[in-house]
């Protein structure tokens, strides 16, 4: 697996050709998108920014309700690195849209995000 930027390129061992997520949706395959916070802990986010939270919660059950995001939330708390969350989605488009429309990347408190192909054994 080879980063580039903010994705993640497959290539199979085969062929040694590379896989484009975006083209390429694949039953089992989920997109989970990770982020890393500005903020120490979830009460800091919740002080400092709860109109945002509130944004992100509406838009999350919204893209739940669509079918898209199936699951999404912080990490606990883990006073050696910031707040940081994750978000299970249905295609890399999805992941893409959710990410880049987040209120907490729109606002400038997402430091760091990326998104990662995930394979769901149960699929």
């Amino acid at each position: 697996m080879q980063q580039n930027g903010a994705n993640t390129i497959n290539r199979t061992a085969e062929a040694n050709t590379v896989i484009n997520p975006i083209v390429t949706e694949r039953k089992g395959v989920y997109y989970v998108v990770f982020c890393i916070t500005s903020y120490a802990t979830f009460a800091d986010a919740y002080a400092a920014a709860p109109d945002t939270i509130a944004a992100h919660v509406a838009r999350s059950k919204g893209l739940h309700e669509q079918g898209t995001l199936l699951m999404a939330g912080a990490f606990l708390d883990n006073p050696h690195e910031p707040l940081s969350t994750m978000a299970v989605l249905t295609g890399h488009e999805a992941a893409e849209n959710y990410i880049k429309g987040d209120p907490f990347v729109l606002n400038g408190t997402v430091a760091k995000w990326y998104i990662r192909e995930w394979a769901n054994i149960f699929a």
